[in-house]
């Protein structure tokens, strides 16, 4: 018998959380159907219902990976939700960052995912239309910017983009890899200063 859409729905809710709680404990090199499976205490064999193969598994993983980032909290974004231009786009950065024990633990699972998805052309694809996507985002808060005059309307609005999210990119692994020589205060100090400069240009 078939099971009903719903139970469909919710098995599949259930092995994403399973997944979820894989990633953050052992990261992409210790997810695989069998830790999933007894994560969930069912066998491999339901799993495979769901994803016959390996690649299956890290494609939804990373599937899981961005509904979890773009559901998570963003207090800087909330506190400027009437915001506009710059003071938006700083808080848009600030939340990339690794601020807390929170956003670095999903920080830490996104830089993870970068190797298996550089890996296969398809699952790079899509990290790249993810990327892209925060561009296009941060490309209409710096053209507001401009418009505003808070930032030099010199520089095509998509190249200051695409330089402050490879600023933050970069301060996210720095942070990572030594969070005490990159603590909150220091990291939102560095991206301030950098915005600095990009006003003074």
């Amino acid at each position: 018998m078939t099971p009903a859409r719903g139970d469909h729905d919710a098995r599949r809710t259930e092995v994403s959380r399973a997944v979820w709680r894989v990633l953050a404990a052992r990261g992409f090199e210790g997810l695989t159907l069998r830790a999933v499976a007894a994560e969930m205490g069912a066998s491999t064999g339901l799993l495979t219902h769901y994803f016959p193969s390996k690649r299956a598994l890290l494609k939804h993983a990373l599937d899981v990976l961005d509904q979890r980032s773009a559901g998570r909290p963003r207090p800087a974004e909330e506190q400027a939700a009437e915001a506009r231009g710059l003071p938006r786009l700083r808080a848009v950065l600030l939340d990339i960052l690794p601020l807390d024990a929170d956003s670095a633990a999903g920080n830490r699972i996104w830089v993870g995912s970068w190797d298996v998805a550089l890996a296969d052309p398809e699952l790079a694809a899509e990290h790249a239309a993810r990327y892209r996507r925060g561009r296009e985002r941060m490309t209409a808060l710096v053209a507001e910017a401009q418009e505003l005059g808070e930032l030099p309307a010199d520089r095509p609005a998509a190249d200051v983009a695409a330089a402050a999210q490879s600023f933050v990119l970069g301060l996210v692994v720095q942070a990572l890899f030594a969070p005490a020589e990159f603590p909150a205060q220091r990291q939102t100090a560095l991206l301030d200063a950098y915005l600095a400069d990009a006003r003074a240009r």
